[in-house]
């Protein structure tokens, strides 16, 4: 039977000042400072997880519960993972492992930040890349993880991770997942700012009102040119998944798969048209592309963005890449 360790991110720091992934903060990645709540939801016991690991011990496994404050205690965790050491010195997961990972997640940030760990522990280093790696890959097949959603599923088009990829809820079925399911690998977006995407980025924002604010950006998927850089961008969708798929009631991306290798990209410009009577009407022109990478290079100073539902800004270049079939879920 496996041993399972079921982690959940606490809402401390690390002495380096850093956090559980972008943000600084445990918590679904958002800044402490900006949700005075954030302590007290991640801190306290949550009700799925205790009967998640009681379903777990009633099969026979043996559970440990580890809440992580910080980038080196999820660390800690993840070096159970590792297999027997490679030449030349590399970190590798170990294929025939018998510890089973079970993440609880209040947010797809959460899982983000773990997976961010797992690359960062994993990826080996230009110089030393072993030959056995695949030649679309520059990290090694991550070990799945058992995704236990910790918030009721949302409804409408705003949907978690774990529902777009049917992934069961329900602790005991989480539990059933890890035991005797199967692993599902996904695709992973890797980004030249040291962090990785699951589902997707939405780069934009919008003033008090709600009306989308324009930027200038370059942007470019795989030598196809979507935007200059002069037209007004109202959003640009990045999408391994879809839950940046929509804005509002216009459709972005159509159809994105996390098991196609492919990163979706979006971009919606405003056009302005005169019908024949002179009247200027102004219309929504999304265009898009689908390749093995995309780069951004903002023409504005600041490029608000969402990635995996964490904030961040944008003021240079930045580029995103798939690493097929990377990461893996376990599913039922």
């Amino acid at each position: 039977m496996y041993d399972v360790v079921l982690l959940t991110l606490g809402s401390g720091r690390d002495a380096s000042g850093g956090g559980c992934g972008s943000g600084g903060a445990c918590c679904g990645g958002a800044d402490e400072a900006t949700d005075a709540n954030s302590e007290e939801r991640c801190e306290a016991p949550r009700v799925p997880v205790l009967a998640c690991a009681d379903a777990l011990t009633a099969r026979g496994a043996r559970v440990e519960t580890v809440t992580a404050r910080s980038d080196a205690e999820i660390d800690e965790v993840l070096a159970r993972l590792d297999g027997p050491p490679r030449e030349g010195g590399l970190t590798w997961p170990d294929p025939d492992g018998k510890i089973r990972l079970v993440v609880a997640t209040a947010s797809d940030g959460q899982l983000r930040a773990v997976l961010r760990r797992l690359v960062r522990r994993y990826a080996p280093p230009p110089s030393r890349r072993p030959t056995d790696l695949p030649g679309n890959r520059t990290v090694p097949d991550l070990p799945p993880v058992g995704v236990l959603p910790l918030d009721p599923a949302r409804s409408g088009t705003a949907r978690d991770l774990a529902a777009q990829l049917g992934l069961p809820r329900d602790p005991a079925a989480v539990a059933a997942a890890v035991l005797d399911g199967t692993a599902r690998r996904l695709d992973l977006l890797r980004n030249d700012g040291g962090s990785v995407t699951l589902d997707g980025a939405l780069l934009g924002a919008a003033d008090d009102a709600g009306r989308p604010l324009h930027w200038r950006a370059r942007v470019e998927v795989d030598g196809a040119v979507l935007s200059q850089g002069e037209d007004p961008i109202m959003a640009c969708a990045i999408g391994n998944a879809g839950g940046y798929g929509r804005l509002d009631d216009v459709a972005l991306l159509t159809d994105p798969d996390p098991t196609d290798g492919r990163v979706d990209v979006a971009v919606a410009v405003p056009v302005v048209t005169r019908s024949a009577l002179g009247r200027k009407r102004v219309r929504l022109e999304v265009r898009r592309a689908r390749g093995r990478a995309v780069a951004v290079v903002p023409r504005d100073e600041k490029v608000p963005f969402l990635d995996d539902g964490v904030e961040g800004e944008l003021n240079r270049k930045r580029s995103w890449w798939t690493e097929p079939g990377a990461w893996a879920v376990w599913t039922a």
